[in-house]
């Protein structure tokens, strides 16, 4: 499979712990006739969300006669069932939660890009880190270690334990525990864990403190690793393929202009995040798309099935609106 544009609906979702009873589609109507059409869309307030704010500022959305709603969420697993009653037809999630939550029959489809690896080892948005005196010096060292991540048994997990056995160690032996991303500095600084998973702005920050990277998993576990991706439901995509295809023909135009204007994507991170702005000039931003990369997810799903993610096998072709 090739990374393609995804114009139909398609969409990705947070793991949830149960099926949800019934699903709702958008309230708005078709704006074939012109009409401009309302929408809210579930988000976090994250750098992997940087393009589509580019996008809000900068009219695009409008150009597609969308009024845009953000309802930011506390974290990714409360966009899926928003998302599910119709409550934010359109939500971001990353594409692992997604894999999960289809795994477990939630109507759910992948429809535009979000957010990916720079593919870079050094200069990627995400990498695990040590304190500067550690014997830690690579992936296959973690064995035996203690790893901070946000959420366990999700994307941070799977593509670390990939490194690990990729250099040589015992994935197995790695023990994550969790934790929010803000908490991460302290506790690595306090040696309540021997290594964290850090995104930017904390990686920026923890190197700033004198942490060194180690292994950058984004770029190494998965080829062109899609991390994120905008998702909607089965019954919104079918109720309204004319929003879907609105919604992502934006969201592309926005990716691009955010790929293509580094002063404006820069610029737009203090306006949604709490990002200072004497960080800006060293943040690593991730790379902006303008194709949903089907193959990436593919690679995660195979990696998911390998640690055990999944009650039974996502179906990949239902996932991308096959």
């Amino acid at each position: 499979m090739k990374p393609r544009r995804l114009l139909a609906a398609t969409a990705a979702a947070a793991a949830l712990t149960s099926v949800l009873a019934a699903c709702a589609g958008s309230d708005s109507d078709s704006a074939d006739d012109g009409d401009v059409q309302e929408v809210t869309v579930g988000a976090l307030p994250i750098l992997d969300v940087a393009a589509f704010h580019v996008g809000l500022q900068e009219g695009l959305f409008e150009e597609e006669g969308l009024d845009v709603t953000v309802e930011n969420a506390q974290g990714g697993a409360a966009i899926i069932p928003a998302v599910l009653q119709g409550d934010t037809p359109i939500g971001f999630s990353n594409v692992t939660s997604l894999l999960i939550a289809k795994s477990r029959g939630l109507p759910i489809q992948i429809i535009a890009p979000a957010s990916a690896s720079t593919g870079e080892v050094g200069e990627d948005f995400a990498a695990v880190v040590v304190p500067d005196d550690s014997d830690i010096e690579s992936a296959a060292d973690l064995a035996g270690a203690t790893v901070g991540i946000n959420t366990l048994n999700n994307i941070s997990d799977t593509v670390i334990r990939e490194t690990v056995r990729a250099d040589g160690g015992d994935e197995d032996a790695v023990e994550f525990v969790e934790m929010a991303f803000p908490d991460m500095p302290a506790a690595l600084e306090a040696g309540n864990v021997d290594a964290v998973f850090v995104v930017e702005p904390f990686l920026s920050i923890t190197r700033g403190a004198g942490a060194k990277p180690v292994t950058w998993p984004y770029a190494e576990a998965v080829e062109d690793l899609e991390v994120a991706v905008f998702f909607t439901s089965e019954q919104t995509a079918q109720s309204d393929p004319d929003l879907i295809e609105r919604f992502t023909r934006a969201m592309v135009a926005s990716q691009e202009l955010a790929s293509s204007d580094d002063e404006l994507l820069r610029a737009i991170a203090t306006t949604y995040t709490e990002i200072d702005e004497a960080l800006l000039e060293e943040l690593t931003f991730p790379k902006f798309t303008s194709e949903v990369n089907e193959e990436s997810a593919q690679g995660l799903a195979d990696l998911g099935q390998q640690d055990g993610l999944f009650e039974e096998e996502p179906d990949l072709d239902a996932l991308f609106g096959r």
